[in-house]
């Protein structure tokens, strides 16, 4: 007899991972077993998937997946372990908490990002559970926190154009971005725009995968951005090229604007930025010239001490031309604060016992190490710290100490596990239920489990539920269910929200959220003004400069000439294209395409200090060093050199990584990491 043909399903679900795209997928089932991954049908991805997760079943079924709790055996960092039941490692962690919570609870630390964004994963059960226990507070600062608050000094929120329309626009400035390999859907807009006659400019210190495709490329000095932004409005302003009826309805502080921008010359603004006068003249007028004009501003531009300054003032620049008149104008950062989800339900921030401490995620090394009280215990879930945090040598210190209690929730048996003391096995996309916004596009998502979770997996927020009851508390919130978290996510008043309900998300997968194609056409800003604020009193207030200004790094050749004598090259570590930060790093495709640890170094560089090309070479700085293959290439402009990362450390071939040189200095505005505020050396190995 022939074998009965499978049963096969299709299941909705949406990518996780920290990416402006957040894909709507198609998981094919049979016979409960996952034989493909697709893109779905929602509009902006419109069936379409990185390659990374086009393989997503490599990671779902990978033999080096953590299957079942473990305990350590060996010295912390060996990655040593012991399998035990779930009893046990509940038992375990709760004990510990008990203790030390009787103590004080502030010595327990979630750590935790954005290995995963959905809400249920992401921010619900696990806020409820450490806010319930007494933790520390964590900000969690490594990506956007320095962007998200200048865009809300200037615009209200992270909030702007929506990036389905930019295939309509005749201008597209692409700012600190990389779209090919990073948000491949707008790119798909930036293509068909390009078809229709727009002229693409990129503006990045490096000659990266998108410039190579773009009309023009501006490489300025990391962390100049304010500067240029400054000088085109200089010229905006100078030569009569703003829209002064949007100016005059749907502005406040244009004045006093234009007396900030008489002082940032073209001239003045080249120095600094290392590009030419000309460059800056002729850019400023073609996106005052250019209708409809869109900029799309990424998180690679923040990464710096005035990160933030550099966001506020490039979002400036619509309003000064009427940009926003149009769908295809404005400009992106994000699109979160559109979404209107109820925060205060999923987080429950009315659990908090006392006043709990806050403790910065990218000054983690000197949390564990130096913070009074102690950290005595750290829940590492989402999050790969060792791999990602800087100035990884403090961080790798801390996770060392003895008397910290750690514990791991992971899927893989990343860098961070091998210091875990327990270790828990944690579940992939396919095994559990999630809502998802974006901060790239402007679709809710439902995500369904698609097979049952592998080995002993669990989903974050069922372990926090299991850890409440064994803690002892008792409130009702603690044993909500996954769709209770996701209607409670829909559960607001917010008008972009309307007839959007879990029910009908679960039926089509998404929803598209009630937001006009040119939102602030007529302004209606969500600023305290309701108009967009070149002056802004919120500014004022946080003790910052209520106009925008430029605030150079701290480490550079024209800001720190001292430390650039002996460190002279600006050091950035952006995205490689075959990884997700650490996400997939681990991976045999990934690895096979990715080759060796590079560091791209400009020619006149590499010459000027002997390298030569494929050579071992040593780059260092005070925090620390590590060893990398050069590639000379002028994709880089002399003194920058560029490290695509984030590789693991255990399969790195100095069991380092870039985050050996990065600083725990935060950006000036919401505590950001400064990854690419960084000088170093470079010298043959």
């Amino acid at each position: 007899m022939n074998d009965p043909a499978p049963h096969r399903r299709i299941v909705k679900a949406a990518c996780p991972h920290d990416c402006p795209d957040t894909c709507a997928l198609e998981i094919a089932v049979e016979d409960g077993k996952a034989v493909s991954v697709r893109g779905g049908d929602m509009p902006f991805t419109a069936g379409t998937l990185c390659t990374k997760v086009a393989r997503y079943l490599d990671r779902t079924y990978a033999p080096s997946r953590i299957l079942y709790p473990m305990k350590r055996i060996g010295a912390k960092g060996e990655g040593r372990f012991a399998r035990i039941s779930w009893d046990e490692a509940l038992d375990t962690i709760a004990t510990r908490f008990k203790v030390i919570a009787a103590e004080d609870p502030q010595q327990i630390l979630p750590v935790s990002y954005a290995g995963t964004m959905g809400m249920v994963s992401y921010a619900s059960m696990d806020r409820r559970f450490f806010h319930r226990l007494g933790a520390s507070l964590l900000e969690r600062t490594l990506c956007a926190s320095a962007g998200k608050v200048g865009s809300k000094i200037t615009l209200g929120g992270s909030v702007g154009s929506d990036p389905e329309q930019a295939e309509h626009s005749k201008l597209i400035i692409i700012w600190g971005s990389n779209p090919v390999i990073s948000n491949l859907h707008f790119w798909s807009r930036c293509q068909q725009a390009k078809r229709r006659g727009a002229k693409l400019v990129i503006i990045d210190p490096r000659r990266n995968e998108t410039a190579e495709k773009c009309d023009q490329h501006i490489a300025p000095y990391p962390g100049t951005d304010a500067a240029l932004a400054l000088a085109m409005m200089h010229v905006i302003i100078g030569e009569g090229l703003t829209d002064a009826d949007y100016v005059q309805q749907h502005t406040l502080g244009y004045a006093e604007l234009a007396a900030r921008v008489r002082e940032w010359t073209p001239q003045r603004a080249a120095v600094i930025c290392g590009i030419t006068t000309a460059e800056i003249i002729k850019l400023a007028r073609e996106y005052a010239r250019s209708r409809p004009a869109m900029i799309r501003v990424n998180y690679g531009l923040q990464r710096h001490a005035g990160g933030g300054m550099a966001v506020r003032t490039i979002t400036c620049l619509p309003a000064l031309t009427g940009s926003w008149r149009e769908a295809a104008g404005g400009v992106l950062l994000a699109t979160s604060d559109f979404y209107g989800f109820n925060h205060r339900a999923l987080e429950r921030p009315d659990l908090l016992r006392g006043q709990p401490r806050t403790i910065n995620l990218a000054a983690l090394g000197d949390a564990l190490t130096a913070a009074q009280p102690p950290v005595k215990a750290a829940y590492v879930y989402n999050n790969n710290p060792v791999a990602v945090c800087p100035d990884s040598r403090k961080v790798i210190a801390g996770f060392l100490r003895e008397d910290l209690f750690t514990v791991v929730h992971e899927i893989f048996q990343t860098d961070t596990a091998d210091y875990a003391d327990i270790l828990l096995p944690a579940t992939t996309q396919l095994e559990h239920t999630d809502i998802h916004k974006s901060y790239g596009h402007l679709y809710v998502q439902a995500s369904q489990p698609a097979i049952a979770p592998v080995g002993e997996a669990k989903p974050n927020a069922e372990v926090f539920r299991l850890l409440a009851a064994r803690m002892g508390f008792d409130d009702p919130c603690l044993r909500d269910s996954d769709e209770d978290i996701c209607r409670q996510a829909l559960d607001s008043t917010a008008p972009a929200l309307k007839g959007i309900s879990w029910e009908s998300l679960k039926e089509r997968g998404w929803q598209r959220l009630n937001v006009p194609a040119a939102p602030f056409a007529q302004g209606g800003f969500p600023t305290p003004s309701g108009q967009c604020e070149f002056y802004s009193e919120t500014a004022k207030a946080m003790g910052l400069d209520p106009l925008p200004n430029y605030t150079p790094p701290r480490e550079s050749a024209n800001s720190n000439t001292e430390l650039a004598r002996r460190y002279p090259l600006a050091f950035i570590s952006p995205p490689h294209r075959h990884f997700l930060n650490s996400s997939f790093a681990n991976l045999d495709f990934a690895l096979k395409d990715a080759g060796v640890p590079t560091l791209e170094i400009h020619p006149d560089d590499a010459a000027a200090r002997g390298i030569t090309e494929n050579a071992a070479v040593r780059v260092f700085n005070d925090r620390g060093e590590y060893t990398v293959r050069a590639r000379i290439t002028d994709r880089v402009r002399r003194g920058v050199v560029s490290a695509p990362s984030v590789w693991w450390k255990k399969l790195s071939p100095d069991k380092r990584n870039a985050n050996e040189l990065t600083s725990q200095a935060v950006a000036d505005m919401g505590g950001a990491a400064t990854y690419y505020d960084c000088l170093v050396e470079v010298a043959p190995s």
